[in-house]
Order: C-alpha cells, then sequence, then structure tokens
C-alpha cells in the first residue's frame, strides 16, 4: 500500500503518467510500421553545379612536349644539314620511299594510323575532362575559397556514421561522385529497421560532409553468412 501511495504522490495528482518502458515499446511499434513503407530519403544538398577541380596532369603533359621537342628538333636538323649540301639521314630517306611504296592496306600502316588514332583520342579526352575524380566538390560559403574532400575521407566517415546504428556489425561503403553504396550486416534487429535508422544516419552524414552536390543514396543490409 505504501509504494502504491508513493507512486500516485509521485505524479503529482494530475495524473498518471506513462512508463518510459511503454513509450519506448510504443515507438518500436511506430518504427516497425514506418519500416514497411521504406523510401530513402533525399540526400542532395544543393541543386548548383560546382566547378570540379582539374588536374594539372603534368606526366603526359611533360612527354608530350619532350616527344614533339625531340621529333622537331631532329627534323629541322636533318632539314639543315641538307640544305647546308650534306645528304640527308638514312631514316628519312628510308621513311620517304616506304611511304611512297609501302600501299594503304598494308598491315604496318594500318597499325600505325591505329596508335597515332588512339593516342590523338586520349589527348583530347585529357584536354576535355577535369580528371581529379577522387576530390568532390565542397559548398562554397566564400567566393575566394574552393575546398574539395576526397571521396576515401568521406567513405571512412559515412562508415564511422553507420557503424553507430544500432544492429550493425560491419559497414562496407563505396563513395561515388554521383551515388553512395552502402552494404551493411546486421547480427540482430529487423533488417528493415535497421536500414530505416541507416538511411537518416547517412542521409544526415551526407549533409554534414558539405558536398556542392550531394550524392544519391543506395543502402542494402542483410544478416552475416554463416561460417564454414
Amino acid at each position: 500500500m505504501s509504494e502504491a501511495q508513493g507512486s500516485h504522490k509521485a505524479g503529482g495528482g494530475g495524473g498518471t503518467q506513462p512508463l518510459p518502458v511503454v513509450e519506448r515499446a510504443e515507438s518500436e511499434l511506430d518504427q516497425s510500421a514506418s519500416a514497411a513503407s521504406y523510401d530513402p530519403p533525399p540526400t542532395l544538398a544543393d541543386e548548383t553545379k560546382a566547378a570540379r577541380f582539374w588536374s594539372p596532369r603534368r606526366v603526359p603533359a611533360a612527354l608530350l612536349a619532350l616527344l614533339i621537342l625531340g621529333g622537331a628538333g631532329l627534323v629541322l636538323y636533318d632539314i639543315a644539314a641538307v640544305r647546308a649540301g650534306h645528304s640527308a639521314m638514312g631514316w628519312r630517306r628510308d621513311l620517304a620511299r616506304e611511304l611512297a611504296e609501302r600501299p594503304l592496306d598494308d598491315t604496318a600502316v594500318l597499325v600505325g594510323a591505329g596508335v597515332a588514332a588512339a593516342a590523338g583520342i586520349w589527348l583530347i579526352v585529357l584536354a576535355a575532362t577535369p580528371g581529379l575524380r577522387a576530390v568532390l566538390p565542397m559548398r562554397r560559403e566564400d567566393t575566394d575559397v574552393r575546398a574539395g574532400l576526397h571521396r576515401g575521407a568521406a567513405a571512412m566517415v559515412l562508415r564511422d556514421r553507420a557503424m553507430d546504428v544500432s544492429g550493425v556489425q560491419s559497414v562496407r561503403v563505396r563513395m561515388k561522385r554521383s551515388k553512395v553504396d552502402v552494404h551493411a550486416v546486421s547480427h540482430f534487429r529487423e533488417l528493415d529497421d535497421v536500414r530505416s535508422d541507416l538511411d537518416a544516419t547517412l542521409a544526415d552524414g551526407i549533409r554534414d560532409l558539405g558536398l556542392a552536390r550531394g550524392p544519391a543514396l543506395s543502402v542494402r543490409v542483410a544478416r552475416p553468412g554463416r561460417k564454414g
């Protein structure tokens, strides 16, 4: 009787309040019901397009410059030698004869043309694309400052966020420029509940990364495989 009276007095006379255990049970029921209608939350941080970082590509540029410099210098030297009264180099005479006598459908000519075309396409692609795909541009708070985040660092941050979710045993995060693939293993709790919590947690994590355009989120949750 004394314990019942003590609990009645603790209520302040204004009626009994629901116990925390009841509140947690109701929240878990609501969470299970909401997990049935699974819908990943949007994660786009900004609709404006941010300029990507351009790679300097020093090695291809240096190799191409050295190749052009060497070839042009050799040809100019041979031309100057011919104008000075000396005979042309043997390689230039052989090359002129091969070009004049060898047919266009010859295997060596086709292979050389293919290599030259492939090298030209490769150089055009390098010149027209920014590169640095591993660096994600961040939102610009100041017009004079540009910041970027490495995809490996972003994936590590999201993995740490995912490991804080209850029921998650292990997580593998693959960060792309426009999408984040998350594969999680859960050893307890309902898979739909874990996936719903991962969606909410990782969506907040992507927003906190401060990317100029947040990638889409794809979450998969499975049970651990049997050993042996």
